[in-house]
């Protein structure tokens, strides 16, 4: 499937790098990978099961077999609808965790690699333009700053009716933030063709035309909007 073509959009937590994926893909009408939402799924799963995150060859079997299915908007894990309970920061932690795991990544990557299929797919994560896809014809690292990410975690997860504390939010970001920078295999980096878009002062919008634009210059979309 190498001829099918493939813009990848990498950043931090809580940039809007999902976001911006989705409304994306709907503006070019092209598949979506959310490549977090797999290992937070893993994640849940491991959970469940029982499976500590420190067990790399339990978690990789579980990555291989893991009972996922995407329909629509929902994600649905051995049939029960996960959609809102892979959101949660306990779950982002846990993944953020297994997602250091070589054996856990080699397990997704096949996953991850069935998504790429015509007319074309978006796809975000941490290492979508430097492992996954690395001859994606469009590259996104999107970040912002650590307060900003938290404000806008903050607000949506007091939207969905969670007690939660700025503060410890940004403490969180920033912990994760080091975890995913420094960790040896897949660090979160830009590729060295990357368009780094910082999005703190930026809207939602703003970003998605400016991505719809640096995907015009190359080619894979018809006119801005």
């Amino acid at each position: 499937m190498n001829n099918v073509p493939v813009i990848t959009i990498d950043g931090p937590s809580g940039s809007g790098k999902g976001t911006a994926t989705a409304m994306v893909a709907e503006a070019l009408k092209w598949n979506v990978l959310d490549s977090g939402a797999l290992y937070r799924i893993l994640a849940l799963a491991a959970e469940q099961a029982g499976i500590a995150s420190t067990n790399e060859a339990s978690l990789r079997t579980l990555a291989t077999k893991l009972p996922v299915e995407f329909a629509g908007e929902r994600i649905l894990l051995n049939g029960a609808d996960i959609s809102r309970a892979i959101r949660n920061e306990r779950v982002g932690a846990f993944a953020s965790q297994i997602a250091a795991l070589p054996g856990v990544r080699e397990g997704l990557l096949q996953r991850q690699h069935d998504f790429r299929k015509l007319p074309g797919l978006v796809a975000d994560g941490r290492d979508m333009g430097t492992v996954i896809f690395p001859q994606a014809q469009l590259k996104v690292f999107l970040t912002a700053s650590a307060e900003e990410r938290a404000r806008r975690r903050y607000l949506q997860l007091k939207e969905n009716g969670e007690n939660v504390n700025l503060a410890d939010l940004v403490d969180e970001i920033r912990a994760r933030d080091e975890r995913d920078t420094q960790r040896s295999l897949s660090p979160l980096l830009p590729a060295e063709d990357a368009v780094v878009l910082d999005s703190t002062t930026m809207t939602i919008e703003q970003v998605v035309e400016k991505i719809l634009s640096e995907a015009a210059a190359r080619g894979l979309a018809g006119e801005t909007p």
